[in-house]
């Protein structure tokens, strides 16, 4: 039987384009699932980068997607849309969503819900979806990255980061990752990289050449700026460079010959303005082939810090020192 459901919720919202001040509790209805979707009491929200771009009023939300920020969620299945059937009410789901987390309840499409890992609690689930979906999509799917490849990310004590190091590793290939402080480099060694690099003291690029037999063959940079013309120059023949973000800034003048001379691929891509369809079936690969691997223990989740739903200002004001190692996670 369905739980009695409250007209109303608290929700999170972006008063204004501005500071982590600027978000703040509201009243809002709470949402009706339509065909294809369930709706989900909130146990846990993530807390990402697009969700800061969004709360300064660099990443708008996707034609009807909610204004609420918050793009993971987990927890229970309350209500089930028009002719759905699964997941059954009660069931405890992880989901990508494209806006709408930081609440108490979300609507989320059935084809991005996934069960909770075995062993796995709300804050743990609810850190998921946004990391893997994306890393999965571009490190093995666009940059097709295989068993006995070299890797680069930057960012590695990033939730991007060490989701990352993990798959990789776990996969088969040589992992090197960069972060800002030796502990940072630490977690990042501890998760799987076979080098990880202090940028603050090293080159990473020189680091590669050293390490390697002519660089790396997928590198996954949220960076951008500078880092591009260093990405190419580490890069093996035939590489692929994956861009996800650009926190260093988007534009730079770069040297294109060596791109024509190493065959490199170039590529990138965001995923919250992708169909349903595209993130089911990404999915479908999380289900088959990463699932396994965090049921076993073999893949974790790194929770940096978790804060009531209430304080998502003082999480992104942490989010944005960039002191965390992992994930920054809501509860309700």
């Amino acid at each position: 039987m369905a739980p009695s459901l409250p007209e109303t919720m608290t929700a999170i919202t972006i008063t204004e384009a501005g500071a982590p001040e600027v978000l703040q509790p509201e009243t809002r209805p709470v949402p009706q699932p339509g065909p294809g979707e369930v709706l989900i009491a909130v146990k846990a929200a993530g807390i990402n980068r697009p969700d800061v771009l969004q709360r300064q009023g660099g990443y708008p939300p996707p034609k009807g997607a909610p204004d609420i920020p918050g793009l993971e969620i987990a927890g229970e299945v309350v209500a089930q849309g028009p002719d759905v059937h699964a997941p059954e009410i009660g069931a405890r789901v992880t989901a990508l969503v494209a806006g709408g987390g930081y609440a108490e309840y979300c609507v989320a499409p059935v084809g991005q819900c996934l069960p909770y890992p075995q062993d796995f609690g709300d804050v743990a689930a609810g850190a998921l979806p946004e990391t893997f979906f994306t890393v999965y999509s571009n490190v093995f799917d666009r940059g097709a990255l295989k068993r006995g490849e070299r890797f680069l990310v930057h960012g590695g004590s990033s939730g991007i980061g060490t989701t990352a190091i993990q798959l990789a590793s776990a996969f088969g290939a040589q992992v090197f990752a960069t972060a800002g402080t030796d502990e940072k480099c630490r977690i990042c060694a501890e998760l799987g990289a076979y080098r990880a690099i202090n940028y603050r003291e090293e080159d990473f690029v020189e680091v590669v050449k050293s390490q390697t037999d002519g660089g790396v063959d997928v590198v996954l940079d949220m960076v951008g700026g500078d880092y591009i013309p260093r990405n190419i120059k580490a890069m093996a023949p035939e590489g692929r460079l994956v861009f996800i973000g650009f926190l260093g800034g988007p534009k730079v003048e770069v040297n294109f010959a060596p791109v024509m001379l190493k065959r490199l691929n170039i590529t990138g891509s965001t995923l919250r303005g992708r169909d349903t369809a595209f993130k089911s079936d990404v999915a479908d690969k999380l289900r088959k082939h990463v699932w396994p691997l965090l049921s076993s223990g073999q893949v974790r989740v790194l929770i940096h810090q978790t804060f009531p739903l209430t304080q998502a200002a003082q999480a992104h004001a942490l989010m944005e020192s960039s002191e965390h190692i992992g994930k920054i996670v809501l509860t309700t």
